[in-house]
């Protein structure tokens, strides 16, 4: 039989362990292992965030399981989502050569790359080819060597990946293409003054269209473009 002391002392230690532990104390070794167990089963990660994968001779098809397909699978953050021709579409109208370099300085919600800073130029190309002919194209994958982006892009080409987003439909207050009063009112400005305020962004307009490599004079022939597209110039 326990004596009067051993029951005074187990009823002791039957209170202090709670206290000392409400009162921030570290729990018992077979304490962390019970609520180690009780954790809820669900563990969510995001896909991706913690694995990295090394640069240099991957596939379009590796590129897009591991890099892009987080966000152009599900058509995420207003990325086009693969198999999408409608999205894809004007896209595709630009070229091979301007999609490797918007995906390669970034675009709208797309970091530089993807995201994945060690891919190269070819992957970058390999992975758009691998996407854009599931989603209407017919590009040709390129092979190692092949210079893949242009800087001889036509102000048609660049219009179409930056500007008309936003000028066909008006959105973020764009001057559409089709008020023609609106581009009169900038092209009283001088082509000049306009280049320049389109390098430094406006209103809504990030700086250079959202485009960080197109050069002055790339901006200047778009405008130009543009506003012999709507009749202003």
């Amino acid at each position: 039989m326990l004596s009067k002391n051993s029951l005074a002392l187990a009823s002791a230690l039957t209170i202090t362990m709670p206290v000392a532990l409400a009162m921030g104390g570290s729990p018992a070794p077979d304490d962390a292992a019970v609520a180690a167990r009780i954790q809820p089963v669900a563990h969510v990660e995001v896909a991706g965030a913690a694995t990295k994968v090394a640069g240099g001779n991957r596939s379009g098809e590796e590129m897009v399981k591991t890099i892009c397909g987080a966000c152009h699978g599900i058509g995420a953050a207003g990325s086009p989502k693969i198999g999408d021709k409608a999205a894809w579409a004007p896209r595709i109208g630009v070229g091979l050569d301007v999609l490797t370099k918007s995906a390669t300085v970034g675009k709208n919600a797309m970091p530089p790359k993807g995201g994945a800073a060690d891919a190269t130029e070819l992957e970058i190309a390999r992975a758009i080819v691998f996407m854009t002919n599931q989603s209407g194209a017919n590009f040709k994958e390129p092979t190692a060597g092949t210079k893949i982006a242009s800087n001889d892009r036509s102000p048609e080409q660049i219009a179409q990946s930056a500007c008309l987003k936003c000028h066909e439909t008006g959105e973020k207050g764009a001057p559409k293409l089709s008020d023609k009063a609106a581009w009169t009112q900038r092209a009283s400005k001088g082509l000049d003054a306009l280049t320049k305020t389109v390098i430094r962004g406006h209103g809504n307009m990030p700086a250079r269209g959202g485009l960080a490599d197109l050069t002055d004079s790339e901006l200047k022939a778009t405008i130009a473009y543009l506003l012999k597209r709507v009749g202003a110039n």
